[in-house]
């Protein structure tokens, strides 16, 4: 598959190599506290030969990229299809170094996965859940055409701190420009 590519940066599926650059920017714990905890934190060079092989086993079109800027990996954005009647939805993620943010990158690489999922897979809904406090994220997903659907509350403990979490969607009529 050839990279998208965006303004400054650009979205690959990760490759043998990013193993040496994705913990320098992975391995913080201002980026694991937003995440689920699949997202190791410490994040080591092991983690990410893990999270490379594991997208070079999939035999489908790639649906986890790596956020590339001067060759290095920076980042990941990527989209988990559902299971069973949620068959046609796909869950959305994504991170980036903290050393990045504030750059308007997230907000331009949603768009992007956005549209190569529609376009490529038999989806008609995108979703994220963001955890209540992180607004930047809460955000991104507005700037990009993404609609607050609603909140769960209580959804998730992390870090021993149980979080409201905020469900965001965008659906194939509203696809994001």
């Amino acid at each position: 598959m050839k990279p998208i590519l965006l303004e400054g940066f650009s979205l690959r599926p990760p490759q043998e190599g990013d193993e040496e650059s994705l913990p320098i920017h992975a391995n913080n714990p201002n980026i694991a506290k937003f995440l689920s905890d699949q997202f190791p934190q410490p994040y080591t060079m092991n983690d990410a030969r893990k999270w490379i092989d594991s997208i070079r086993k999939m035999k489908n079109l790639p649906t986890q990229f790596a956020i590339v800027i001067a060759n290095q990996a920076v980042g990941g954005i990527g989209f988990n299809l559902q299971q069973d009647i949620y068959y046609r939805s796909a869950e959305l993620g994504y991170w980036l170094g903290e050393d990045y943010w504030g750059r308007g990158i997230i907000s331009q690489a949603i768009p992007a996965v956005v549209h190569y999922a529609f376009d490529n897979f038999d989806i008609c809904r995108i979703f994220a859940l963001v955890f209540d406090e992180n607004l930047a994220s809460a955000k991104a997903l507005e700037k990009t055409g993404f609609q607050l659907e609603g909140r769960f509350k209580m959804a998730a403990t992390k870090n021993g701190k149980t979080l409201d979490e905020r469900v965001y969607a965008i659906v194939r009529e509203e696809r994001a420009s």
